[in-house]
């Protein structure tokens, strides 16, 4: 029987990965708010009410505890410049002006972070809170701000902690943003005062979405109930070495001085000697475990997944007992709110950097756009913090995107440099199976007792709830938050070295960044470096999240890999969850060097490309990295971009810097359509479809019939070949087959089926599309019997497939019927826009309720060009829909020529206020790939102000 479907099409808005019970979670504020309220008939929403929180932007406003006067110059897209005469003025202001703009978004975003959400939004909440509580993100802050940071951070924190209290002094909460009217309705929270902590948990859930290959653990164990070894490594291919490159090319790690050299040189300007931990927990330099020469993940590592470097016995165990424990785990993720990505899927972005021996102005160009979750307000905040002189007692004068409720800035430039950052994917989580016994936890051999600790969710509107957070030696027990996880753990099969069952298995996490760390210095410290030395120091300030960074001065260009990054035991590579008994496959408690570490300075080819691609080549490396980085798609397409241009001499500008990041060419389609178009199709309607193809350039831009169409073609390719074969746990909800019984493998054949319904939300099921299944494709193109391309009939008698070109021919005719019901029978009017679109909802009050709220607080949406894998990253899942579920969430392109002449964009606007001028004033220009003017000098500033508020003390 055929599946029947009830996936996103585009035609709604992306799902965000959320659970429907969170959709549902804050109706009750919303109804307040339409009936209370009278939103529909402007009466309690008054004009005075939704403009009461707009901030004051003109004038002058004393501040107490100003060592002087302040000034804040916004342009016309309310994009603030502070100017200041001490460090301290300087973040306070930076505090005040964030609230001004941004404190609702600051003040959800600090409950998220210390698991108070309840506080704020009630029962609905609790849930999420027990398990932020379990991971614990404030406590290590706290720990991290009390014995970690720097005296002059501390004092920097301190000081934007003033800032953001003195702008909530005396107002009420309709005063501050008028989400806090509606909350006033249902219980009497009021905003509290806000502390540095505040600021530092943030870095944990920026950490949480940026964690790495957690994910890729989880499905990979899950994968075992229907498929087999060789299966499973068929759809987590090696990374393409040979076609797509590293981002380190030049030079490689020496085994005999432990370090990582390029071109016979150990420091590139570098840190001899300095630890990337920064707290001295490492076993010092060249301390690889395993013995010279040899890699921690052990010989014949593969990125394959089913039993990747562990022994079979464990892997065995950790195959069979992990299974359903971990469809319960990945329940209990989804449900967690994104801080800035879709919770660790599709988390990419594109940053490279062009030496100015290739440059119109002969200085580099740095270009940087991450890819996260659409948010409202945009995750980033634009701002620029200038000390009026620079000098020991004033220290900066920096400009770009920072996050609001942390001061500094995050990705930009200053006077002497500029930086941008991609996500790295280094493998920093590992899940551990843990034996549980009464009060303790097995290992080698002996029980040994929990460490635990009691926490109180307080919840708005009702009875406070307490629970007991567990801990083993490796971290929280992530099972103790999902009672599918319970009981799982009492009923899943292991296997005879496994120890006995007790009172069931548990699941714990160990993670780099539940130990307290120094990525709040590295902040500070790379807003003020001057030169490729100052900023590697700062970098190794930058424990987690593992980010890409590169780098441009005015002469040099570079790129570093920093973070505390975990040395396995020998023959664990992390890719699968390991058993926490056995003191073998406990973390040995070093972590690579900074001297060890990647990074390339200056290299000879004049540029370097970063968009989570491999950083090294593994033959060159002693370490494990990860075994899941991105497949390198975007960062060889940009490669080849720059590549054509300084061909025979040529140069880049600034405007071909931000071409490139517009860039629309899908690279699977210049694989496939090929192949599509040599299939013979009888019925007229899909050989209609089929001609779309014929002399497309491949790119998917958002008028573009031949995008529409070939985008659902893959989709139905993937659906097919590989989707309808996944276990229920990894497909989408709503999608429903006929299949064999679960602990069967191989195609499914006609007989003793069972009903199964996909159990993950569109955002997070599998096959995303994304470049592993690039890689999935490409190396089963020649093997045109391969089992995968096996499929039976479908809807309507479609033809069932036994080879390659038979399910191709499949996936056409459902394409066509499939546009043909979303976007009608008349191709003529087919466009990829229409079905590929981007809604950007408020959070919190703008999720669900009466259509007329929604429409008030939420925007769009917009018609987008690009997609998935490509360097116009606007991402999509193919087994959930066409919508839009991850974006460039800024782009930006730095002129280290001439700085006034660098371009930036955010997704939004820099007001979180719905109806401020600029809420999304930016994102028209965003859609069309347009960039802003980023002023830097003092004349440039002052020539696009458009208003001036004056602090005084």
């Amino acid at each position: 029987m055929p599946p029947t479907t009830t996936a996103s099409s585009g035609q709604q808005p992306g799902k965000s990965g959320r659970k429907k019970g969170r959709r549902a979670r804050l109706i009750v504020l919303v109804l307040v708010l339409a009936l209370v309220g009278g939103v529909a008939y402007a009466g309690y929403w008054s004009v005075s009410t939704v403009r009461a929180s707009f901030p004051q932007t003109k004038g002058s406003i004393e501040l107490q505890g100003l060592s002087g006067p302040v000034d804040v110059k916004r342009d016309s897209y309310g994009i603030p410049q502070i100017y200041a005469s001490s460090d301290e003025d300087l973040f306070m202001a930076q505090g005040y002006v964030q609230a001004q703009d941004r404190f609702y978004e600051m003040d959800v975003r600090r409950h998220m972070t210390s698991g108070r959400l309840s506080e704020m939004f009630g029962k609905g909440q609790v849930e999420d809170d027990e398990f932020l509580r379990t991971l614990g993100w404030d406590r290590v802050a706290k720990k991290e701000y009390d014995t970690k940071l720097s005296a002059s951070t501390k004092k920097y924190l301190q000081a934007y902690s003033k800032g953001v209290n003195a702008y909530l002094q005396g107002k009420s909460g309709k005063e501050i943003s008028l989400e806090y009217a509606a909350l006033g309705f249902v219980n009497d929270y009021k905003p509290a005062k806000w502390t540095p902590v505040d600021s530092v948990s943030w870095l944990k859930a920026m950490a949480w979405d940026l964690r790495g290959n957690m994910d890729d653990e989880i499905d990979r164990a899950l994968m075992t109930s229907r498929l087999g070894p060789k299966q499973i490594a068929d759809l987590y291919p090696e990374y393409p070495y040979s076609r797509n490159r590293t981002i380190v090319q030049e030079g490689q790690y020496n085994e005999l001085t432990g370090a990582f050299e390029q071109n016979g040189s150990s420091d590139g300007n570098g840190l001899s000697g300095t630890s990337s931990n920064g707290s001295g927990t490492s076993g010092g330099s060249g301390t690889s475990t395993g013995g010279t020469g040899t890699a921690t993940g052990g010989t014949g590592t593969a990125t394959g997944g089913t039993a990747t470097g562990t022994s079979a016995s464990a892997s065995s165990t950790a195959g069979s007992a992990l299974q359903s424990q971990l469809s319960g785990l990945y329940d209990v993720l989804e449900d967690v709110p994104t801080a800035v990505g879709v919770n660790g899927q599709g988390i990419g972005s594109n940053s490279w950097v062009v030496a100015g021996s290739h440059t119109i102005t002969g200085k580099p160009l740095l270009a940087n756009d991450p890819h996260l979750s659409a948010s409202l307000p945009s995750v980033w905040y634009q701002m620029g913090l200038h000390c009026r002189t620079v000098s020991s007692k004033c220290q900066y004068d920096v400009t770009g995107y920072t996050f609001a409720g942390m001061p500094g800035v995050v990705i930009g430039h200053n006077a002497k440099i500029a930086w941008g950052m991609t996500n790295s994917g280094v493998d920093v989580t590992d899940l551990y199976l843990e034996k549980l016994s009464g009060d303790g936890y097995l290992y080698d051999g002996k029980t040994v007792p929990f460490t635990t600790r009691e926490e109180t969710i307080k919840v708005a509107g009702g009875a406070s709830k307490k629970i007991v957070v567990r801990e083993t030696n490796n971290g929280p027990l992530l099972s103790d938050r999902s009672s599918e996880l319970v009981k799982v753990g009492k009923k899943a099969t292991v296997d005879n070295a496994a120890p006995d069952r007790g009172d069931g298995y548990g699941v714990a996490l160990r993670w780099t960044a539940l130990d307290p760390g120094t990525t709040m210095d590295a902040v500070f410290a790379m807003d003020k470096a001057s030169n490729w030395s100052e900023f590697r120091a700062a970098a190794a300030l930058f424990d987690v999240p593992s980010q890409n960074l590169v780098y441009a001065d005015a002469t040099n260009i570079g790129y570093t890999l920093p973070g505390r990054i975990p040395i396995r035991a020998k023959g664990d590579d992390g890719s699968i969850p390991a058993p926490g008994w056995d003191p073998k496959y406990r973390w040995t408690g070093k972590y690579i060097q900074q001297d060890e570490l990647p990074y390339e300075y200056n290299p000879e080819r004049g540029y370097i490309v970063t968009a989570n691609q491999a950083v090294v080549d593994k033959d060159k490396y002693p370490y494990t990295l990860t075994t899941d980085w991105g497949y390198g798609t975007r960062s060889q397409r940009i490669t080849d971009l720059i590549e054509q241009k300084i061909k025979g001499g040529g140069k880049i500008s600034t405007d071909d810097m931000r071409q490139m990041q517009l860039d629309n060419s899908s690279e699977i389609a210049k694989l496939l359509v090929p192949k599509l178009l040599k299939i013979d199709i009888g019925d007229k309607d899909v050989r209609e479809a089929q001609e779309l193809l014929e002399g497309w350039d491949y790119t998917q831009d958002a008028d573009s019939a031949a995008a529409a169409y070939f985008n659902a073609v893959w989709r139905n390719i993937l659906k097919l070949a590989f989707g309808n074969k996944l276990p229920k746990e990894l497909r989408v909800k709503g999608q429903c087959l006929w299949v064999d019984p679960v602990n069967s493998t191989g195609p499914a054949d006609e007989t003793e089926k069972v009903r199964e319904c996909g159990q993950r939300d569109a955002a997070q099921a599998q096959p995303d599309g994304g470049d592993r299944w690039f890689e999935v494709v490409r190396n089963l193109m020649d093997d045109q019997k391969s089992d995968w391309w096996k499929t039976p009939k479908g809807v309507g008698n479609r033809p069932a497939a036994t080879d390659r070109d038979g399910l191709f021919k499949r996936a056409m005719i459902d394409a066509r019927w499939e546009l043909t019901a979303k976007l009608g029978k008349d191709i003529d009017t087919w466009s990829w826009g229409r079905l590929h679109r981007l809604f950007l909802k408020n959070q919190t009050l703008g999720t669900s309720g009466p259509g007329i709220v929604q429409y008030m607080l939420n925007r769009g949406p917009w018609k987008l060009s690009g997609g998935e894998a490509t360097v116009n990253a606007t991402g999509w899942n193919a087994a959930g829909g066409y919508g839009v579920v991850w974006v460039p969430s800024m782009r930006m392109v730095v002129n280290l020529g001439d700085l006034d002449k660098s371009k930036w964009i955010n997704l939004t606007g820099a007001s979180g206020h719905a109806y401020s001028a600029h809420y999304t004033d930016q994102t028209g220009k965003w859609a069309k790939g347009e960039l802003l003017d980023w002023s830097f000098s003092d004349e440039a500033v002052d020539k696009n102000t458009t208003d001036t508020l004056v602090l005084k003390p």
